[in-house]
């Protein structure tokens, strides 16, 4: 029998592996040449799969899960707060996220490739410290 905190860690790292992922595609989307209209729609429908095909899915359960888990918990102390801002500011990356999908759908893209590449780290500076918090609870 699957644990809840074995699946919230599953979907987890389905959610993260979609952040982590989705980014280098707009780099590369934004790399394309103009000319290359094959290209640009393959990279459309690969963004939009994998936003709506696993990402949004692996955050929902995500944050589901967490919530479950955290209603059970009888210590609630700072860290927990703490570490619903960090998922809060990450559910905030995640919507930019799609927003910058519907975006390249449109040939609106407003950025480089390297505005993308600096967008791609932002996920890992909210995972470091919500592991950190979990792991050590220090608070």
């Amino acid at each position: 029998m699957l644990s809840i905190k074995s699946f919230h860690i599953m979907a987890m790292v389905t959610w993260f592996a979609g952040l982590f992922y989705l980014p280098r595609l707009f780099v590369y989307h934004a790399q394309c040449p103009e000319s290359d209209t094959l290209g640009r729609e393959r990279f459309k429908i690969m963004e939009r799969k994998l936003f709506w095909g696993i990402t949004t899915p692996g955050g929902v359960l995500t944050l589901l899960s967490g919530l479950f888990m955290a209603f059970g918990l009888d210590d609630r102390g700072g860290w927990l707060y703490a570490k619903l801002a960090l998922v809060t500011l990450l559910v905030a990356y995640h919507v930019w996220c799609g927003a910058l999908v519907k975006t390249f759908a449109r040939d609106r893209n407003p950025h480089d490739h390297v505005w993308y590449r600096w967008f791609n780290e932002f996920p890992v500076l909210i995972l470091v410290p919500v592991v950190i918090l979990v792991v050590f609870k220090p608070f």
